[in-house]
């Protein structure tokens, strides 16, 4: 789905945010502005505390937008109805550095959990585009196996198998290459840069970790809730 907004997938504008009540209430993000770009992988660099995630999680539709704007897809997430805001998310691709798996489920089962969102149809296609993706991550031989007998990277890219599976047209992704090591953290990251060439997907990455900044299309800085920088760091 194309956004209808100018061409760019991801449009905030204006975006304000608190946390807590009354004289704990705290100002978080300060008049935030942000274009995304379709088939880019923007990071989102900054110290801990800056507002990353929050600005992650807002655009995710996994947040009520307090003040500002955002449009997803062609869509207004500020105040949009509950059900329209499940519907934006799942158009979206969700990377978080807690894997999240059904101890219960295979690493195949696993992947396909993330086409049942996008109905029977797709569900069908499970098997086929699973191991599909499994292999793109290098974890063919690991289809079989429970989350028990793998380690900690191999969790965290049958997680990131998961949210890719079903082409989503956005990608935010919230520390994905933190517990993976150098090679297999830069091939989730080329991964995202395929898919941003082959099929337009928009990534926006949060990330601490400097070896995958030169993959960057561009780079966003924030301090203190605001956006102080753009560009190459």
């Amino acid at each position: 789905m194309a956004s209808d907004g100018g061409g760019y997938p991801v449009e905030v504008a204006g975006l304000d945010h608190w946390f807590g009540q009354g004289e704990a209430r705290k100002q978080a993000l300060f008049d935030v502005d942000l274009r995304l770009a379709a088939g880019t992988l923007t990071v989102l660099a900054g110290p801990s505390g800056s507002g990353k995630t929050t600005v992650l999680t807002l655009i995710g539709a996994l947040r009520a937008i307090q003040k500002g704007n955002i449009r997803l897809l062609g869509r207004e997430l500020a105040g949009a109805s509950a059900d329209a805001l499940v519907l934006r998310r799942r158009e979206i691709g969700f990377i978080f550095q807690a894997h999240n798996l059904h101890d219960s489920l295979t690493a195949e089962q696993n992947v396909r959990l993330g086409l049942e969102v996008h109905g029977a149809a797709a569900a069908s296609r499970g098997q086929a585009a699973a191991r599909h993706m499994l292999d793109l991550l290098d974890l063919s031989s690991r289809a079989g196996y429970l989350p028990a007998n793998l380690s900690g990277g191999q969790k965290q890219r049958v997680a990131i198998a998961r949210a890719l599976v079903g082409n989503p047209p956005v990608v935010l992704a919230d520390e994905p290459t933190a517990a993976l090591d150098r090679e297999s953290g830069l091939n989730v990251v080329q991964l995202l840069k395929r898919l941003g060439t082959a099929r337009g997907t928009t990534t926006l990455m949060v990330t601490h970790d400097p070896r995958i900044l030169d993959l960057a299309d561009r780079i966003v800085r924030m301090e203190d809730g605001r956006i102080v920088a753009e560009g190459r760091l």
